[in-house]
């Protein structure tokens, strides 16, 4: 059976309870039905949870060699502001569109090309806009080679961005959450099992 360390175990019934994971029949921006809905934009009104995140991605970044953390909008935004201030790292974020006045900055923060930057997110799927983020920032003249998230869904990110050549690290995974709450019985058994029937798909 898993154990996770007591931080790491707070952090996953505090997520629970702070509904940023719910259970039940959520329909996703695929079009699929899915037993599991994971909303980490919740963290945001619950400051000491979010204080409770960043300690949790300190381990993670700490062993990282890089100069910037870079927080990819929206919901990583606040998440990478609370590690910067909790670890004192220089953060900057890739916008989402670039502005059309002033600077028309693609990148905002400061930086200078030939730094290395780690890519700051909430979740990893499939990894599709871990790589967008990656060509924005590189594309500047930064170096990519780490993505840290807060929970890796399992669904194929790790796999794609090791092929093309970045590490994910991941605070936890979908897999490490269910058993957890399978062995505490914080959540249903049978909610576990559809949702750990739904990830396998």
């Amino acid at each position: 059976m898993l154990k996770l360390n007591s931080n790491l175990a707070s952090l996953a019934d505090n997520l629970l309870s702070a509904d940023c994971i719910k259970f039940g029949e959520f329909t996703l921006k695929s079009g699929l039905t899915s037993p599991i809905y994971i909303d980490l934009r919740r963290i945001i009104s619950h400051p000491k949870l979010l204080a409770e995140v960043a300690q949790a991605y300190l381990p993670i970044v700490s062993s990282l060699q890089f100069s910037r953390l870079a927080g990819l909008p929206y919901a990583a935004i606040p998440i990478a502001t609370a590690i910067s201030l909790a670890g004192d790292y220089p953060m900057i974020y890739p916008r989402k569109e670039a502005k059309s006045y002033g600077t028309k900055a693609e990148i905002e923060g400061e930086y200078h090309a030939g730094e290395t930057a780690v890519i700051i997110d909430d979740l990893a799927t499939t990894g599709g806009s871990k790589f967008e983020a990656i060509e924005k920032l590189t594309g500047v003249g930064l170096i990519v080679k780490d993505v840290v998230v807060l929970i890796d869904r399992q669904s194929g990110a790790k796999e794609s961005l090791a092929q093309a050549g970045f590490n994910l690290h991941a605070v936890l995974t979908i897999g490490q959450l269910l058993e957890y709450w399978e062995s505490t019985g914080k959540v249903a058994r049978d909610e576990i099992e559809a949702t750990r029937k739904f990830l396998e798909r």
